[in-house]
């Protein structure tokens, strides 16, 4: 017996070499964090002085982790990959030259590093690469209100070429990986739309996102980082897929944490009876996490909070009530949007 083990072992090995079937290997993943943290866009990250105001903000309260983008809305790669489909289109545009020192300054100051990637809204890949973007009915390439392109959900080359960025940045040294935009245009002139890769089939964009969620969770498990998904705060609300393919449901076996954007300000008015839900973050946030249930899930909520004045001013108190409506809710990690990179410090305790 043991001699025929011998023999079919490494037939086995020869046969996943030569057709691509990885073995399975088990990946240690990093500690995990209780996450108080911050975004930060490439142009912060790109300026030593800027992100030093931030890391010093981070130093001195209990703020412990950062979200930097890698990929923006723009489509940009903001360092200097090496991957070659990247380099072979132009994808890059480094800001952020000296990453890899910046992710080992991160590392010594005991800062967790998150990755964030802007995945279907994709400016510049529609635009080198029309044939994967989201299409008119009439022909070229469709743009939403904003006049930003994205790239068809329904293409897996899409999700190949987002996932090699992912597993690079793990490389380089980040522990977790947020994927963004990970949806289906949601404003525009949404009756023109065609997408190419739906081969005339019925769509059923729940799916497709589901499909896409499962098939980078498994190429992920390769690499030791964890993985966040960021999806409209109202999906905790109606779990029918807002007509962008997003559900609680579909994502959280695939993902180690879903980030719903529970932004007051993006509720609309008399949403729960509130005139106006921006002025209302403590009832807006609770009563959002509080509807979600991950019993038994891999998923756990951490959840986007506002830190930015858009339908009220947000001051102190209005970050204190989101961040008591999430622990009240029964969840314990969390973190703060604000697209400027300027935030309320006094809101975070100091150590």
């Amino acid at each position: 017996m043991g001699f025929i083990l011998f023999l079919i072992l490494p037939a086995v090995l020869i046969f996943n070499l030569a057709f691509g079937v990885g073995l399975h290997t088990t990946v240690e993943l990093p500690e995990p964090v209780i996450v108080k943290g911050i975004y930060m866009t490439g142009y912060t990250a790109a300026s030593k002085a800027r992100r030093e105001n931030l890391f010093g903000l981070i130093d001195s309260t209990e703020l412990n982790a950062v979200v930097i983008d890698i990929k923006d809305y723009t489509g940009k790669i903001l360092y200097d990959s090496k991957i070659p489909i990247v380099n072979r289109l132009g994808s890059k545009f480094v800001l952020i030259r000296d990453l890899p020192d910046l992710l080992d300054e991160l590392d010594k100051r005991n800062i967790y590093a998150i990755a964030r990637i802007a995945v279907f809204q994709d400016p510049f890949l529609a635009q080198v690469k029309p044939e994967w973007a989201v299409q008119t009915k009439s022909g070229g390439v469709w743009r939403d209100y904003k006049g930003l392109s994205w790239v068809d959900p329904g293409n897996q080359e899409v999700w190949d070429y987002n996932i090699a960025i992912a597993k690079e940045a793990v490389d380089l040294g980040f522990k977790e990986i947020n994927f963004d935009y990970i949806r289906y245009p949601s404003d525009g002139n949404l009756q023109t739309i065609q997408y190419p890769y739906q081969d005339g089939h019925e769509l059923d964009k729940n799916e497709v996102i589901g499909n896409f969620f499962e098939y980078t969770s498994n190429k992920m498990k390769s690499r030791p980082a964890y993985l966040s998904a960021d999806l409209f705060g109202m999906t905790l609300w109606r779990d029918d897929g807002l007509n962008i393919g997003q559900t609680i449901e579909a994502a959280a076996p695939h993902f180690d944490y879903i980030s719903p954007m529970v932004y007051p300000s993006h509720y609309p008015d008399g949403f729960e009876g509130f005139a106006n839900p921006a002025e209302h973050p403590y009832e807006i946030v609770y009563r959002s996490l509080v509807r979600a249930s991950l019993d038994g899930q891999r998923a756990k909520i951490r959840p986007w909070l506002q830190d930015f004045d858009l339908g009220a001013v947000y001051n102190q108190d209005k970050l204190l009530a989101q961040i008591q409506a999430t622990y009240d809710s029964g969840w314990e990690s969390w973190y703060f949007w604000s697209a400027a990179n300027t935030y309320t410090t006094s809101a975070f305790k100091r150590d």
